[in-house]
């Protein structure tokens, strides 16, 4: 800077004197003085000097000025870039999108944040009002609108308002806008400047509170929020109760608050629960009990507690929310459950022991009656009248024998559930079966299809499974239709790992709308078919299900009956 000084003024000196000389020189060609003087005067000099020192002196100001001027700038400059600096590193703290708009000329700009929270590309964020309130979402833009333009109509400073901003992809954020005025020295307003943060994670969480809190005071279970201190029976205090444990209780909520849970516990409260309780408390472990419980006008009730720990953001435990269900008429009806089982279990001993004590007993007089009845076969009757007495008398001796030899074989089935299981061939059971039932098969002449996958069936017994099928194929001879030749499908295969077994007849059928619930009831009669029992389906169903397996059954009359077996295959 003193370089340029010092250049400035040897200029100014150069051209002083020059001016000077040539001035000299004008006045010495117009002079009538015969003589000509051209050197410069001493006075001339001091002038020069005089002036020289002049001229350096304002220079000296005006440089002073300047350097004044120019250090304003400077720090004038670089409270701008500090505040620039400031305003970016807010900005990218925050992550709030920063607005500037115009009034006058309707012009927005937006920062970087309409591109990194909203997903909009520069190109495609517009430069006026109206790009910004059309992506307000419907139900929030007239209600926005009207608070903006109240707010400067009244020009107050600060405005702030809550809505949905819309996303490049279509979708909504919550978002909370700030704003303030800006006014040029008349007060008007010439600019708004605000930031847009997006509080959409809040908001859904200020929704799943709303819920919770909706279902902790509506839920018809009782719950309270303990906190961690431990009184001197290591229990905590209540701080937080809901409308059902007042109802539960008895206690309000504003005598329950402050109260240790030892309130609740009394003399006929379960002491190993209660000290399980405590111990799950001092460890700060999830805990839940069942135990009886006192309301607050002594009475008790059973309860379900249950304790469960909650920590804070640092995983400290702060508090303790405790869940109780009012189980008193859970446990009555465990109570006379129990004893129902235990009258049940009493009286099928009974009715079990009946049957034995009765079967032994009726087998041997009627084994009497068999003898003498076949006895009676070897004489001569002549009597019409007393012979046909005797063969009526004989026919339901028989019968009564054989109700006594399925009823033998139904206890023995329910009373033996674990028997003997094997690998048996399905050819040797149906030979046995059609060995059996010879004469009424070469009687009726049934048309018999048999299709089967396997030629071993494992894991079954042998004796019931031929049981089985002979009560089925009896069953379908006897139920036959007298228009149709009797027609029987049985066929088994393998699907997800099961044995299906398919019984098909096209006999007389069975109305299931009638009997659907009695179809494997004991002495249940579908038919006026005088060798009916009703044993014959109890006694395969019972069969079935103690080798593990099940049957269903699917009938239309007139149509026929199919049955079907469905066993694990092991």
């Amino acid at each position: 800077m003193k370089n340029n000084s010092n250049k400035i003024t040897l200029i100014y000196f150069v051209i002083l004197i020059t001016v000077v000389f040539l001035t000299q020189k004008i006045f010495t060609s117009y002079s009538f003085s015969s003589e000509t003087n051209s050197i410069i005067t001493t006075k001339e000099i001091v002038i020069i000097v005089l002036s020289i020192v002049l001229f350096r002196y304002f220079l000296y100001v005006n440089e002073k000025h300047n350097e004044i001027v120019l250090n304003k700038l400077k720090k004038s400059n670089q409270d701008i870039i500090e505040s620039k600096e400031r305003y970016d590193i807010v900005a990218k703290a925050t992550s709030d999108t920063i607005w500037d708009w115009k009034i006058d000329n309707d012009a927005f700009i937006w920062n970087k944040g309409i591109q990194s929270v909203f997903g909009y590309k520069k190109e495609e964020v517009g430069k006026g009002s109206n790009w910004w309130f059309e992506r307000i979402h419907p139900e929030d833009s007239l209600k926005m609108s009207v608070r903006l333009y109240s707010f400067l109509d009244y020009k107050t400073d600060k405005w702030q308002d809550e809505y949905r901003f819309q996303c490049a992809d279509g979708s909504y954020k919550y978002v909370i806008d700030k704003g303030f005025l800006v006014k040029n020295k008349d007060g008007k307003i010439v600019r708004m400047i605000g930031s847009i943060q997006d509080v959409t994670k809040q908001k859904e969480e200020e929704q799943r509170l709303r819920l919770l809190e909706t279902v902790i005071t509506q839920t018809n279970d009782s719950v309270m929020i303990c906190s961690t201190q431990l009184n001197e029976n290591s229990m905590p205090n209540i701080l937080f109760v809901n409308s059902a444990f007042e109802n539960m209780t008895g206690y309000k909520t504003e005598e329950s608050i402050g109260m240790s849970l030892d309130i609740l516990f009394g003399e006929k409260s379960d002491n190993q629960h209660t000290e399980e309780l405590k111990k799950c408390i001092r460890e700060y472990q999830v805990c839940e009990v069942e135990t009886i419980c006192y309301k607050k006008n002594g009475s008790v009730f059973w309860i379900n507690f249950s304790m469960i720990p909650v920590t804070n953001k640092d995983g400290e435990h702060s508090h303790w929310i405790s869940i109780q269900r009012d189980v008193t008429e859970v446990k009555e009806k465990e109570k006379e459950r129990e004893q129902l089982i235990r009258e049940l279990t009493k009286n099928n001993n009974d009715l079990k022991q009946f049957s034995y004590i009765t079967s032994h007993n009726l087998r041997a007089p009627l084994s009497n009656l068999t003898g003498l009845l076949n006895l009676i076969d070897d004489i001569p009757i002549e009597n019409p009248e007393l012979k046909e007495l005797i063969d009526g008398f004989s026919t339901s001796t028989h019968l009564l024998n054989d109700t006594i030899n399925d009823l033998v074989k139904a206890i023995v089935i329910k009373d033996n559930p674990s028997i003997k299981k094997e690998k048996v061939p399905i050819k040797e059971v149906f030979e046995n079966v059609f060995n059996q039932l010879n004469f009424m098969i070469s009687l009726h002449k049934p048309i018999l299809k048999i299709e089967l996958e396997e030629e071993y069936i494992s894991n079954i017994n042998k004796s019931y499974l031929e049981s089985i099928f002979l009560n089925l194929m009896t069953n379908s001879i006897k139920y036959r239709s007298t228009t149709t030749q009797l027609k029987i499908t049985i066929s088994s295969k393998i699907e997800n790992d099961e044995l299906i077994i398919s019984f098909k007849d096209n006999g007389i059928g069975i109305d299931l709308e009638k009997n659907k619930d009695k179809i494997f009831g004991l002495y249940q009669r579908f038919h006026n078919h005088p060798d009916s029992k009703g044993l014959g389906l109890y006694l395969v169903k019972s069969q079935v299900e103690s080798m593990g397996g099940t049957i269903t059954v699917d009938s239309k009359v007139g149509k026929g009956t199919t049955f079907t077996l469905n066993f694990k295959k092991q």
